[in-house]
């Protein structure tokens, strides 16, 4: 959208982008930018709250009220929490992966994927859907190429052939995607903040997710750099990368 923004200026019409990497909407630098520091794939930040949904958009077209740029602005507040909100838990237990030796992510991985697998079997049969499946990937083969890499390994790509960096990238949302749904298997929903803290802070997935974006971070290969700057972790993550 970024880009299609260019475009649509040199014809002569006004846009206005609401951006949930600011690094991305910085470096393309677009006329009028709102920068969002909401979850990926929640632009306007609270689902079921249109007052607040309101207030995203209008700040968006505000910026229409500036005739120069590029512009971007920061939006100030954090999607709000559902007013009935009690907390959350996840309902598996995973032991902590503070304690485990190096090289031993895809052990980890594996294992929590096991201990999960009937919750997400419960979510997908709950919901009728999945959003799993990017990769093409099973969830085994998905965990097994990003945490090889993780712990510093070449992982073997059974899937289509492609570079490596968009194997990788595919791999992380899938794996993402299923941690989210088992852990939201049982009734009631829970906070997409709560769920954030819990996959990075909490889980052996979260943590071969930051080693991978680490290493990808320094390849010599532009997208595996784009993989490890800006395409993994969240904003409302950034505090667990290393400096």
């Amino acid at each position: 959208m970024c880009a299609l923004a260019h475009y649509l200026e040199r014809k002569g019409i006004a846009t206005v982008v609401i951006a949930l990497v600011h690094e991305h909407a910085e470096a393309i630098a677009n006329p009028r930018t709102l920068s969002v520091p909401f979850e990926l794939g929640r632009p306007l930040g609270a689902p079921d709250d249109p007052a607040f949904q309101l207030r995203v958009l209008r700040a968006a077209l505000d910026l229409l009220d500036r005739p120069a740029g590029p512009v971007l602005e920061e939006f100030p507040d954090p999607a709000p929490e559902p007013a009935d909100y009690d907390g959350w838990a996840c309902p598996v237990s995973l032991p902590r992966p503070d304690a485990a030796s190096a090289g031993s992510l895809e052990r980890l991985v594996a294992d929590e994927i096991a201990r999960l697998r009937p919750w997400w079997d419960a979510a997908k049969d709950r919901r009728g859907r999945t959003t799993v499946g990017a990769s093409g990937y099973d969830i085994e083969d998905a965990a097994r190429i990003v945490s090889r890499y993780a712990d510093g390994g070449e992982p073997k790509d059974p899937g289509p052939e492609r570079k490596l960096s968009r194997s990788l990238k595919l791999a992380c949302d899938d794996l993402m995607a299923f941690y989210t749904e088992a852990a939201t298997a049982q009734p009631g929903g829970a906070a997409s903040q709560d769920l954030s803290d819990w996959f990075w802070g909490e889980t052996a997935a979260g943590r071969a997710l930051l080693a991978l974006r680490e290493r990808a971070a320094a390849e010599d290969d532009k997208g595996m750099q784009l993989i490890g700057n800006l395409l993994i972790l969240p904003r409302s993550q950034a505090h667990r990368a290393r400096t």
